[in-house]
C-alpha cells in the first residue's frame, strides 16, 4: 500500500514521515484508542473528489471517543474541514480511503482512561476494493464470538476490540474464505469480522438490530434507506438465526470498505442460486452511483473536496 505524503498530528498537517509515536504511547500498549473509517470517490466526469458522508463518520468518531473518556475541542465540522485541506494537500484524483484515529497519547505505564492526553491524527490512502471477491463472497461462520456490549462496546470503533476482528478474519482466510460471520454469545448472527449483514428473505431485507453487539454503521443505515426508499422493500431489524442463512434468497455485507460485498456461499452451501442477486445488484449499482455523486437526491451525502473556479460568461 502506497504511504501517504501527509498527515495531521498533533494539531497540525505535517509530512507523514513527521507523524511518529513512541513505543510507550498508552494506546499502542492497551488498545485505548478509536478510529473511523471514510471513503472518498473519484467522479472523472466532474473531475471531482467526493467523500461520502464526512459529518456522520466524525460523529460517530468522537461519540466512540467519548465512550473512552476522551476530553477535547475537536467538533465534527472541525474535523471536516481539516480533513478536507490534509486531502487538498495530496491532490488525489482516484478512490480513497480516510483514516482518523483518537488515541491516549501519554507514555505511561498503567490501565486506565481517565487523566490522559487525548489527541487526534489523520491519514489517508489510496484504495480499492477490501474483498477481492465483492461480486461473489465464500464465507464462513467464525468459531469465535463477537465481542459482547457488556465487555467491549462493539458500536464504538475501538481500536482495542479489533483484535476480535483480527482472530475472526485470519482464521477464515487462512481456511480458504474471503470472510467470516460472527454470532453473539446467544448464537444470533451479529456481523462479519469489520461488516454489517443483510439478509433477503421472503421478500423482506432483514439486518440484526443494533442491540445484537454489530457497529451502528453508516453504510448499513444508507442501505437500509436505499433500499426502501428505491427499491420499495420492507426493511426489518430482527435476531437471525445461523440456519436462516442457508435458507435465504440472498446475503451481502456492507460497510465503508467493503461497500455491498455479495455473499454466494456460506460454509459450501450456496445462497439461492450460488451468485450475486438481483436486489444486491440493484443495490451495489445504486450505491456506487450515489458515492460519486451521480444522483441529485442524495447529493447531500457528499463533500466535495476541491473547489471549482466559476465558468467565465460573456
Amino acid at each position: 500500500m502506497t504511504l501517504p505524503n501527509y498527515a495531521y498530528f498533533k494539531g497540525k498537517i505535517v509530512p507523514y514521515a513527521e507523524a511518529k509515536v513512541g513505543v510507550m504511547t498508552h494506546a499502542l500498549n492497551y488498545g485505548t484508542g478509536a478510529f473511523g473509517g471514510v471513503r472518498a470517490y473519484w467522479n472523472s466526469d466532474e473531475e471531482q473528489l467526493f467523500i461520502f458522508r464526512p459529518m456522520d463518520h466524525f460523529v460517530r468518531l468522537l461519540n466512540s471517543a467519548k465512550l473512552l473518556f476522551a476530553s477535547f475541542d475537536y467538533t465534527p465540522e472541525g474535523l471536516r474541514d481539516i480533513t478536507l485541506e490534509l486531502i487538498r494537500r495530496e491532490g488525489y484524483r482516484e478512490d480513497i480511503y480516510i483514516r482518523p484515529l483518537f488515541y491516549k497519547a501519554d507514555e505511561i505505564i498503567g490501565v486506565k482512561l481517565h487523566d490522559l492526553t487525548d489527541e487526534i491524527t489523520i491519514f489517508s490512502v489510496p484504495f480499492t476494493r477490501y474483498i477481492e471477491n465483492d461480486e461473489g463472497a465464500h464465507v464462513t461462520i467464525s468459531s469465535w464470538r463477537r465481542v459482547d456490549d457488556n465487555a467491549v462496546p462493539a458500536r464504538g470503533k475501538i481500536t482495542g476490540s479489533y483484535v476480535n476482528s483480527a482472530f475472526i478474519k485470519t482464521d477464515a482466510l487462512v481456511a480458504g474464505f474471503d470472510e467470516a460471520l460472527v454470532l453473539t454469545n446467544q448464537g444470533h448472527v451479529s456481523e462479519g469480522s469489520a461488516e454489517n449483514v443483510f439478509m433477503l428473505r421472503r421478500g423482506k431485507l432483514i439486518t440484526p438490530p443494533v442491540t445484537e453487539n454489530i457497529l451502528e454503521g453508516i453504510t448499513r443505515y444508507t442501505i437500509m434507506r436505499l433500499a426502501h426508499e428505491e427499491l420499495g422493500l420492507e426493511v426489518v431489524e430482527r435476531l437471525i438465526d445461523r440456519t436462516e442463512i442457508y435458507l435465504c434468497d440472498e446475503f451481502f455485507m456492507t460497510g465503508t470498505a467493503a461497500q455491498v460485498t455479495a455473499i454466494t456461499m456460506v460454509d459450501y452451501r450456496p445462497i439461492g442460486t450460488g451468485v450475486m442477486g438481483p436486489v444486491t445488484t440493484q443495490l451495489r449499482q445504486l450505491y456506487d452511483d450515489i458515492v460519486r455523486g451521480r444522483i441529485p437526491k442524495y447529493r447531500h451525502w457528499n463533500e466535495p473536496v476541491y473547489v471549482k473556479e466559476p465558468t467565465p460568461t460573456g
